[in-house]
């Protein structure tokens, strides 16, 4: 039976001209079908890169709105969070957006000084009270219009500031304090 079987198999394996066929059930020969291959390849490709570029212009849309003013007004709101966490985050960030006039003011106008001021009182760890201090030290820094300086001296933080116990683990609390200090005596705008 095994003899029948694989002498079946062989008849059937030949062609018409008695040699063996091809396994490859394509008409076309190898340099053909690499070409084949190489072009679907590229299309895949190309694919691959359009779906690739049209994602990342769909997240950049979703995140180019949180760049400008959007950005400054969540972190005024993180302030608001009783967490101390996301107040630190939030006091991170503003102290990073304090680099010129214009941007100060924008974050005294959104409340965020305020809430730096009642954030700084109601500290209860040195890591809180460090990044309240470090945002209020950036906004105290004035150029020439000594607008955001004069809230902070006008809603009494000489008084907040002063208050703020020491660290004896944290130098930079002593360092911001002192800054701030400095520059509220120097503009003369304590209540």
């Amino acid at each position: 039976m095994r003899i029948f079987a694989a002498r079946l198999a062989n008849h059937f394996r030949r062609g018409r001209n008695g040699y063996p066929r091809s396994r490859d059930f394509s008409s076309l020969t190898k340099k053909e079908d690499l070409t084949l291959e190489e072009e679907a390849e590229r299309k895949i490709g190309w694919m691959l890169k359009l779906f690739f570029a049209g994602t990342a212009t769909y997240v950049g849309y979703q995140f180019f709105p949180y760049m400008g003013d959007t950005l400054i007004q969540q972190s005024v709101s993180l302030l608001h969070v009783k967490d101390p966490l996301f107040k630190r985050i939030g006091a991170s960030r503003l102290s990073r957006f304090a680099i010129d006039d214009e941007r100060r003011m924008k974050v005294v106008e959104l409340g965020g000084a305020q809430e730096l001021l009642h954030m700084l009182g109601a500290a209860k760890d040195d890591k809180t009270r460090k990044e309240a201090l470090k945002a209020l030290a950036a906004l105290s820094k004035s150029g020439k219009s000594y607008e955001a300086a004069n809230f902070l001296g006008s809603k009494g933080a000489l008084s907040i500031v002063k208050s703020t116990p020491d660290s004896a683990e944290d130098s930079d609390i002593s360092t911001y304090k002192s800054n701030i200090l400095k520059k509220l005596d120097d503009k003369d705008l304590s209540l």
